[in-house]
């Protein structure tokens, strides 16, 4: 006789952020009311209301929450030599990952130009990411010798949004980006290496 091993039911709160995750990334925020929500995660909504104070609560505790397993890809430590290929490596994940079917973009940025208010906490937490992303690329910058660490970073997080949207659109990143990112880092540390 065979025993199967049967996982767990996640827990409601669990199975509402899981469903808030492909709803909201797919569809968008204001497309999913909290009926839908509800039902999708097989959560009563009193249930859905004992874990969260609202949608508002949701959209920015699932981006909370689902953040750093979405920007995981994209950083790496010390595996790649240089600083110069780090900051690449953030290009060619994306590239990666845009070629999935189920990629809509960066859900940071989509979710904060959705909601168009600066200060919704889910917006706050969104700016939280995309500050990330941002002090990723100055540490390279810095470890590079760049003359401007931030302006760099700066650049090259709106490139990064740039070729997500774009990769949204399209499917995949177009060469145009990683070519681009690269000439911005050789440039900005063109003094400190000699060239």
């Amino acid at each position: 006789m065979t025993t199967e091993t049967t996982l767990p039911r996640p827990k409601p709160r669990d199975r509402v952020l899981a469903a808030a995750a492909r709803l909201f990334v797919r569809e968008g925020v204001n497309a999913v009311g909290v009926d839908r929500l509800a039902q999708e995660a097989q959560v009563s909504k009193r249930s859905l209301y004992q874990h969260f104070d609202g949608k508002d609560a949701v959209v920015a505790t699932m981006l909370q929450e689902y953040g750093p397993s979405v920007v995981a890809a994209y950083f790496v430590g010390d595996e790649e030599p240089s600083p110069r290929e780090r900051a690449l490596h953030v290009f060619d994940a994306l590239h990666e990952a845009a070629q999935a079917s189920d990629f809509y973009g960066c859900p940071f940025v989509n979710v904060a130009t959705e909601l168009r208010d600066r200060e919704h906490p889910a917006a706050v937490v969104a700016r939280h990411f995309k500050e990330a992303l941002t002090a990723y690329f100055e540490r390279q910058a810095e470890e590079a010798g760049a003359r401007d660490p931030h302006l760099l970073a700066v650049q090259l997080t709106l490139l990064f949004d740039g070729a997500s949207a774009s990769a949204a659109m399209r499917g995949g990143t177009p060469d145009a980006a990683r070519i681009a990112v690269a000439q911005l880092f050789d440039a900005a540390t063109a003094r400190s290496t000699g060239r």
